[in-house]
């Protein structure tokens, strides 16, 4: 089985000072599924942990993504983004981001079942919401 990991759980992984760090932390030491994330989310965290001040962190959590440390990144084809610019087109409106839009792509595609995640707008992707 397959676990997605969405920035958000990756920000409160990597950030101490989040308030959902300890819980999501833990489930991180405790988890022993592969896990899988897209380019379009590792790109949302660097840029996340930049902008809100911790660039060295943004430079570590990098570091430890794109070495595949911690989870596959998958990264997303053409007909992928295509999809995806589709999808955001309809739900726009709802609040989903292009990344979400990515992510439920490449949920569908993976036939991912669970994700950890802090967004509320994974509930609407059908699969269970981790931690």
């Amino acid at each position: 089985m397959t676990i997605f990991v969405d920035t958000s759980a990756w920000f409160a992984r990597f950030v101490t000072d989040d308030p959902a760090h300890s819980r999501v932390a833990a489930w991180f030491a405790s988890n022993t599924a592969s896990l899988a994330t897209t380019d379009y989310c590792v790109d949302e965290t660097l840029t996340l942990l930049a902008a809100r001040k911790r660039p060295r962190l943004a430079l570590e959590a990098g570091r430890l993504l794109f070495d595949e440390v911690v989870a596959q990144i998958c990264f997303l084809s053409i007909d992928q983004i295509r999809r995806s610019w589709i999808l955001f087109q309809q739900r726009a409106n709802a609040g989903w981001s292009f990344t979400d839009c990515t992510s439920k792509i490449v949920i569908d595609d993976l036939a991912v079942t669970a994700a950890i995640t802090l967004d509320q707008h994974f509930q609407q992707f059908g699969v269970t919401i981790l931690p």
